[in-house]
């Protein structure tokens, strides 16, 4: 049998997603067996070296002393292991889903079985905003919680027009608790953590890395019934956001753009490869009423 506290102290110290702590569950049968692992066996499991190994079981029994639970409701922070109610279920269909998830918010959200992601360019200009006037009220009025990724853009405007037009909204971030990036969301940061959801896989202390953003990405589209693209370039990381939802059978929706702009150029080429166009969210919720 699996304890909380020791698979939130093995995820703080050596935060492994799902497939590879099942793995290590199985060579080891039990979480209370972590403290007696060896090193080398370890090592072998996880494919990692022996010195790594030795790192983690000593930070880990340290760790696993402190009882994280009491240390994250201090902060508000709510730690969702992968078999808990409030795990979102899509998310194990993921290669590789997170084995817990830190929120911050109004945890029902998650429950909402209605969302959608508005994505797209962090150059977004004007008209990602205007187009979002005419596609998240209708949105708002059934009740779809808006999803995005607290980034700088298309992901600020998506998150600022739901909670404009009266709705509710969750930020995926590709860091811990303890950072806010970028920092001039650091306001509609706290919004959002106070009167809708925050998320990570990340636990509090890791901080901002380059590849933790298209890892955050999978989970946009993993807790998602569809995706909406407002603008993005052809290099854009909106498109892997957009590749994980084509894996998963998601519609894709489209604001077609005008031709001679930069940040159309990956819109477009959407819908070339046969995204949905669409203009204003009735379109989103007929669409889906059909499929």
């Amino acid at each position: 049998m699996n304890n909380l506290q020791e698979i939130l102290s093995f995820h703080y110290v050596y935060p492994l997603p799902l497939n590879k702590f099942l793995i290590l569950m199985k060579s080891i049968e039990s979480t209370r067996n972590i403290i007696d692992t060896s090193s080398a066996k370890l090592a072998n499991i996880l494919s990692i070296s022996t010195k790594h190994a030795s790192d983690i079981l000593m930070k880990y029994r340290q760790v696993v002393s402190i009882n994280l639970l009491d240390v994250y409701d201090a902060s508000s922070i709510k730690a969702i292991p992968f078999y808990s109610d409030f795990y979102p279920k899509n998310l194990l269909e993921l290669v590789d889903p997170p084995t817990v998830l830190y929120a911050k918010g109004d945890l029902t959200l998650l429950k909402n079985e209605n969302k959608i992601a508005i994505i797209g360019s962090r150059k977004a200009t004007n008209y990602s905003r205007l187009a979002l006037e005419y596609i998240v009220p209708p949105l708002i009025e059934k009740n779809i919680v808006i999803v995005s990724g607290l980034a700088k853009g298309a992901d600020s405007i998506a998150h600022r027009a739901a909670i404009q037009y009266g709705g509710k909204t969750i930020a995926v971030l590709g860091h811990g608790f303890s950072h806010i990036y970028p920092p001039e969301n650091k306001e509609l940061s706290c919004e959002i953590g106070e009167n809708h959801l925050l998320l990570t896989e990340y636990p509090p202390y890791v901080g901002v890395r380059k590849w933790h953003f298209p890892m955050r990405n999978r989970i946009i589209s993993g807790i998602s019934n569809a995706i909406v693209v407002t603008e993005a370039s052809l290099k854009s990381g909106t498109l892997i956001t957009t590749d994980h939802a084509l894996e998963h059978g998601k519609d894709i929706f489209v604001v077609p753009g005008p031709i001679l702009i930069e940040q159309s150029k990956g819109t477009n080429s959407l819908l070339r490869q046969g995204a949905i166009p669409i203009w204003d969210g009735y379109q989103i919720i007929e669409e889906l009423k059909l499929f």
